[in-house]
């Protein structure tokens, strides 16, 4: 993580209840592969491919196990998302139905996720890569960047990523708050490393 204030943003990491999660950019490297396969009677149907990493995926089993929430927020309809996030037992997801235009404002949605558990959005931290994530990063109290967001996201940023998005970004914030709150060497415990 790129942070001038190591000792701050551990305090702000330490009172973290909640992660939110953008998708595109941050949980994929932001491309979408869209295509038709042919069956073979003939018909086609639409495909579409996102590639997820796997040490973010067991990043977000070990955020459960260690009692941080999770939630993914995307302004874009597509059934990979959903697919993921049930293998991962993400139950906080927010994605428009594919005719709702426009998308619901992402930070009305982060209000509603916190609210649901109780919080507020001062034991938030949210990781994002593009414009339309500027209001929640601002709304926060932790905010984060992946290491090739938007400019502009990367100055609002509290911190930055050492990892881009798609390829582990999102395992790195997890350790960082499992660290602040002291509990990231009883999770990897688990695994006989001390």
């Amino acid at each position: 993580m790129k942070h001038s204030r190591t000792k701050s943003l551990r305090l702000l990491a330490s009172r973290i209840r909640l992660l939110l999660l953008d998708v595109d950019g941050v949980l994929t490297d932001g491309r979408v592969y869209i295509g038709d396969a042919v069956g073979a009677d003939g018909n086609s149907s639409r495909v579409e491919l996102k590639a997820f990493h796997i040490q973010d995926g067991h990043g977000m089993k070990m955020a459960a196990r260690g009692g941080l929430e999770v939630g993914w927020i995307s302004s874009r309809f597509s059934p990979v998302t959903g697919r993921r996030a049930k293998e991962l037992g993400i139950s906080l997801l927010s994605q428009p139905t594919p005719e709702q235009k426009p998308p619901p404002e992402k930070l009305d949605v982060a209000r509603q996720m916190a609210a649901k558990l109780g919080i507020g959005l001062d034991q938030v931290c949210f990781v994002g890569d593009d414009l339309v994530d500027a209001p929640v990063m601002r709304a926060v109290a932790l905010s984060v960047a992946v290491a090739d967001a938007a400019p502009e996201i990367r100055r609002l940023a509290v911190c930055v990523t050492q990892k881009r998005g798609g390829e582990g970004a999102v395992r790195e914030v997890i350790e960082l708050i499992f660290k602040s709150q002291g509990i990231w060497r009883k999770l990897v415990s688990k695994y006989g490393i001390e």
